[in-house]
């Protein structure tokens, strides 16, 4: 065992990819599923699938008992302080949270180190999310009844990253990589958007006592980080205080995932070098170069083992520990809570719907078209190398697959029976444009080759 260790740290310290840790026969049969979790367009068949699994569901004989099971009361007391909600309240502010946590660091790296890091190569994804925003909201508010469903102006705004990968895998290398970085970095962009829309429109009245403790938290998140806290324990502890202060305070739960995604490092705390050395000293203890007793090997074990998380950045190391929880566990138990509409056909017709549906469907293309149309126009941006406007016409029709974030602003904007017509406009919506975008980029794609 030994032996396998210091070549492991031996290859560790200078570079090398082999040898590699020791294969055990159940790595036979769980590797393949390590594989099918850190592909990210799997996670949106899954989600596909909760979708319809929960649609037929709420259509189905035992509709009332599906429907009724996320009314389920849930709670807990704690001395004078009791709190209840239905179960669908816990996954859309409590679960959410942690999905939200996870943009938010997503949003941190793009702005640190990814495409949104250079205004001049961002400026193009940015003016696209900010057209396919705009746009489809004043759709929107064209479209919709006048009354309390005029409050659902943000829903057909967001987009849904999952999927659009997912219609993109479909398609394989034929997507441009220029394409596919316009593609993220609008979502993400759009996300931005998405987050402001909530905080901002979406809160009704404040409690100021507990928003101030929320940021308390916040500034505590901070002050340890300075100081060089490590402990997740200690930052989940913060985390689940600063979400309670949020929820209690009327402005959405949700934002302080975004918030501490945001404030989360993305510089590691231990250089490579430095790992390397550290590595390449256990390698002696272990091969007996240094006079060192048992007790002595396991405490610069449990240090390498340290070292060995320090050496990864807290935003890359928690980016992806939690991805695959977010794609096939958070996203799907969201999707079965919120997907279950009982379909009539009439309902596609009302004007909610109708708004919605048009919204995304042509909002989002004309906006993210128009608006990257203007930005090149204007010398602003430009387009991406093997890129064409054709294809940037495509990409916001793909963008039109609003869902998740969609659905989740839907449950924020509208009462109960506004809130059941709008999801059939977003799930009718976000069908034709999979399908129809994923058709017309695989022709364009096609014509341009030829």
């Amino acid at each position: 065992m030994q032996t396998h260790i210091v070549g492991i740290l031996h290859a560790m310290a200078h570079g090398s990819d082999e040898p590699r840790f020791p294969t055990q026969p159940v790595d036979r049969l769980t590797r393949p599923l390590e594989r099918f979790l850190h592909v990210e367009a799997a996670s949106g068949v899954v989600l596909l699938v909760s979708a319809l699994v929960a649609l037929v569901l709420a259509n189905s004989a035992v509709a009332d008992s599906f429907l009724g099971f996320w009314k389920t009361p849930v709670g807990f007391t704690l001395g004078a302080f009791q709190m209840e909600h239905k179960l669908s309240h816990w996954i859309n502010d409590g679960l959410m949270a942690i999905f939200f946590f996870v943009i938010g660091l997503e949003v941190k790296r793009e702005l640190v180190m990814g495409e949104l890091r250079d205004l001049r190569r961002a400026a193009l994804p940015i003016a696209g999310a900010v057209g396919g925003m705009v746009v489809p909201a004043a759709v929107y508010l064209l479209l919709a009844p006048d009354g309390p469903a005029q409050d659902g102006w943000g829903i057909p705004m967001a987009t849904d990253i999952a999927f659009v990968v997912g219609c993109m895998a479909v398609l394989g290398e034929r997507v441009p990589r220029g394409m596919r970085v316009f593609l993220l970095s609008l979502a993400i962009a759009d996300d931005i958007g998405a987050i402001l829309v909530i905080a901002i429109g979406y809160t009704a009245s404040i409690n100021g006592v507990a928003l101030s403790l929320a940021f308390f938290g916040l500034a505590l998140v901070v002050l340890a980080a300075r100081i060089g806290v490590r402990s997740f324990a200690a930052y989940t502890a913060l985390a689940v205080g600063i979400w309670l202060g949020f929820h209690e305070s009327g402005v959405h739960a949700t934002i302080a995932g975004v918030l501490l995604g945001l404030l989360t490092p993305a510089k590691p705390a231990l250089s490579e070098s430095n790992f390397g050395a550290l590595a390449e000293r256990f390698a002696r203890v272990l091969r007996g170069d240094d006079e060192t007793d048992e007790a002595r090997k396991a405490e610069r074990a449990r240090g390498l083992t340290l070292a060995a998380v320090q050496s990864v950045s807290p935003l890359e190391y928690l980016e992806t520990r939690l991805h695959p929880w977010m794609g096939f566990a958070i996203m799907p138990i969201f999707a079965l809570a919120n997907a279950g509409v009982p379909f009539h056909a009439s309902d596609i017709a009302d004007p909610i719907a109708v708004a919605v549906g048009l919204g995304l469907l042509i909002g989002k293309p004309v906006g993210i078209f128009g608006l990257s149309f203007l930005a090149v126009r204007l010398g602003l941006a430009h387009l991406p190398e093997g890129v064409r406007w054709s294809s940037i016409a495509c990409g916001g029709l793909l963008a039109g697959i609003g869902f998740t974030m969609a659905l989740f602003i839907a449950s924020l904007a509208l009462e109960e029976a506004s809130l059941q017509i709008a999801k059939v406009g977003i799930l009718a919506a976000s069908a034709v444009a999979a399908i129809a975008g994923t058709a017309l980029l695989a022709l364009t794609l096609r014509t341009s080759e030829r």
